[in-house]
């Protein structure tokens, strides 16, 4: 890959790296309590070759036959790729994802657990996130939040499946505080269902914030955050900041 490229990856992987540090450290919270996840929708093999060289090895696809393609393609690079499905699954993809990933960010019905119980049988258990739906925009997935207790509990009574945590995806602002309520109510309701005490549940991850809020996010308590354009953005706007 072009040695320009590589650089303005590394460039915006460190300032993101940088970023991610900054907002754990003020809000009293050790930095390595946060894992930057790699978006790499749309990007290149040798983009994704280059971020994990850098040293990020959890990278996050919405669409299951892109996972499917590009782990297949990165089988045997060191350091090993660790993928997350962050975005909307559908029951028929579930086969398919399996073999290469078994984090799940966005479950947010019965019948898809349902599913994915059935296809990790034999298997190591699959870690899912409860996708939770904070702002009730019509155009996002999710469980309400006065669901998301039912969906946990009938979750953790399936078999091959660890309920891991919590995903919201928070409304497009450029004013990333106005998404600072989001992700606090998020990071409460985890707090009061982990004060329930239900069998099979253990609340450790939350999923949420990207490239345009991730800082606001880790001070209110994400434990994954979503960051793709901030890593790779636009091939001309990359080469800029490194200039």
């Amino acid at each position: 890959m072009e040695e320009e490229r590589r650089a303005a990856l590394l460039h915006n992987l460190a300032a993101v790296r940088r970023g991610i540090a900054e907002a754990a450290e003020r809000a009293g919270r050790d930095p390595d309590g946060v894992r930057l996840v790699a978006v790499t929708k749309g990007q290149e093999l040798d983009d994704l070759r280059a971020v994990l060289a850098g040293g990020v090895t959890d990278l996050g696809e919405n669409r299951v036959q892109e996972l499917v393609a590009k782990a297949a393609a990165l089988v045997g690079e060191k350091p090993a790729p660790r993928w997350h499905m962050i975005g909307y699954l559908q029951r028929n993809k579930v086969k398919a994802l399996l073999p290469w990933c078994r984090i799940i960010h966005s479950v947010d019905r019965l019948s898809l657990g349902e599913e994915i119980a059935r296809r990790a049988e034999g298997g190591p258990p699959v870690e899912v996130l409860v996708e939770v739906n904070v702002t009730g925009e019509a155009t996002k997935a999710g469980v309400r939040p006065a669901e998301a207790e039912g969906l946990l509990r009938a979750l953790a009574a399936l078999p091959g499946i660890r309920v891991r945590g919590l995903m919201t995806v928070a409304p497009v602002s450029p004013e990333a505080e106005r998404n600072r309520p989001v992700f606090r109510e998020l990071r409460r309701l985890s707090e009061r269902l982990n004060g329930l005490g239900i069998p099979g549940v253990e609340l450790v991850e939350l999923s949420m914030g990207m490239s345009q809020d991730y800082a606001v996010a880790v001070e209110e308590g994400a434990t994954l955050v979503r960051v793709g354009t901030a890593i790779f953005g636009p091939r001309a706007a990359i080469i800029r900041e490194v200039h």
